[in-house]
């Protein structure tokens, strides 16, 4: 008995190595062929193109959604905290000089910032006054005013998205990524120069970052088809003006 003791032992080590190795061979099999697009909706399979025209027609059919970031253009950098819908727009403004808050509903405008948006260059009595009167109240902006198509372009969800999802040169798939626990596909115009998309591979195919080309900035996309209150100002918190609104400094 004590004899054969060693080769029972061998030979359970023999089979354990077996099994060990069959385990760890099957385990590399199983990553070596691991589908990437697994779990996801399938727009990583789809060309660049493909990939575009459904980021754009689901952001198109979606009732709203929430855009914070910088966009940089001629006239100056701003940073948005906007909420977006058919019916209007609602959020925050900030400027390289003022803070502004937006109120859109269908084709009424309020517009809300401190003393220093309402004052112009020359400062003075005039100009003091008005600004007093306006600050930190609902404004409703006329729409015959300059003004008006200026701040109007932030509150509208079809504007915004048009410019910010062009993607500019020859279409190509980048990189995959994971935003906010989501993971993604990316897309860019060349080779990033024109513009990029990173576009949900989870449920619907929602563009969820944008960076624009030449610097333009870099805004996520969030609260897709998730409604928000869009409701007119109290009594108390608005003031009318009349008239055609001071020129602001904003």
């Amino acid at each position: 008995m004590t004899s054969s003791a060693p080769a029972v032992r061998a030979r359970r080590r023999a089979v354990s190595a077996v099994v060990l190795c069959a385990g760890l061979t099957a385990a590399l099999t199983a990553c070596a062929g691991e589908d990437p697009d697994k779990g996801t909706n399938g727009v990583g399979k789809l060309t660049a193109a493909q990939i575009d025209k459904k980021a754009r027609a689901a952001a198109s059919a979606a009732d709203a959604v929430r855009l914070t970031g910088k966009l940089v253009s001629k006239g100056g950098t701003y940073t948005l905290n906007m909420q977006l819908s058919s019916k209007g727009g609602t959020g925050s403004v900030v400027s390289e000089r003022n803070t502004f808050d937006l109120l859109r509903i269908g084709d009424e405008l309020y517009l809300k910032a401190d003393a220093g948006f309402w004052k112009d260059d020359k400062a003075d009595d005039e100009s003091d006054q008005a600004a007093d009167k306006l600050r930190n109240k609902y404004v409703k902006v006329p729409e015959d005013d300059p003004t008006y198509q200026q701040m109007r372009g932030f509150t509208e969800k079809e504007t915004l998205l048009d410019g910010l999802l062009a993607l500019h040169g020859k279409i190509n798939k980048g990189a995959r990524d994971t935003i906010g626990g989501v993971r993604t596909v990316q897309i860019m115009g060349g080779k990033g120069e024109g513009g990029a998309l990173d576009v949900s591979l989870e449920s619907t195919p929602y563009p969820l970052r944008v960076a624009r080309g030449g610097g333009g900035g870099t805004v996520t996309l969030a609260d897709w088809g998730k409604a928000f209150p869009l409701e007119e100002p109290a009594e108390d918190e608005t003031v009318d003006y009349g008239g055609e609104l001071p020129r602001s400094s904003g």
